[in-house]
């Protein structure tokens, strides 16, 4: 049975830091590209960041970039998004999920979605 379980939400003060948790079960995510998104209310699913199967290259949106850090621990078959400097807008509900046709950088398709976390950062 594949299961993600995303946790690690919290309310934050801006310029905090979160360390979110993907746990994976049904499956080996170091065989699997794992990608990281968030969800506000009234706005679009935005893609975050993305960790690449095996050799676990990563990749950040540009709003994040220099912010959060995507890593990959294959002994507890979980991936993390470390989170520092949030910012108000940094505030949603994030989501991990398996790609599983394409890779982090070309057509990016997902299988499988956890129930997803709450961020609100505010002061």
């Amino acid at each position: 049975q594949v299961q993600l379980v995303e946790s690690g939400g919290g309310l934050v003060q801006p310029g905090g830091s979160l360390r979110l948790s993907c746990a994976a079960s049904g499956f080996t995510v170091y065989y699997y590209a794992i990608g990281w998104f968030r969800q506000a209310p009234g706005k679009e699913r935005e893609g975050v960041s993305c960790i690449s199967s095996s050799d676990g290259s990563t990749y950040y949106a540009d709003s994040v970039k220099g912010r959060f850090t995507i890593s990959r621990d294959n002994a507890k078959n979980t991936v993390y998004l470390e989170m520092n400097s949030l910012k108000p807008e940094d505030t949603a509900v994030y989501y991990c999920g398996r790609i599983h046709i394409g890779a982090c950088d070309r057509d990016r398709s997902y299988d499988y979605w956890g129930q997803g976390t709450q961020v609100t950062v505010s002061s």
